[in-house]
């Protein structure tokens, strides 16, 4: 079964892109936003939004399902996302899409 997994980030916090980092490893399927990033109406709204999660409004903001995981805590996000260790890269496929990225 496909998990739902939104990210709440901000585009500047290294903590941030470091969760964006292990979901992309994981080769997890997220959506996320940048709450930085938003004009001043998407704020507001986001802001509401991530309240409903993690009232205290801190970032990164990661709900896997119904989990919420605040903050980067990798053992807990490879539970939720259902593994049990990072996977491996496989490096000629991460050169393949280098390579053709390029193109």
């Amino acid at each position: 079964m496909k998990k739902i997994i939104r990210l709440y980030s901000l585009s500047t916090c290294p903590v941030c892109k470091a969760t964006k980092k292990l979901l992309k490893k994981c080769e997890a399927q997220y959506e996320y936003t940048d709450v930085d990033l938003l004009d001043l109406e998407g704020k507001k709204a986001m802001v509401e939004e991530v309240k409903s999660f993690n009232p205290a409004f801190s970032f990164p903001t990661l709900v896997i399902d119904e989990e919420v995981i605040v903050g980067y805590k990798e053992k807990k996000i490879l539970e939720a996302l259902g593994l049990t260790q990072v996977p491996k890269t496989n490096i000629l496929k991460t050169l393949f899409l280098k390579i053709k990225g390029a193109n």
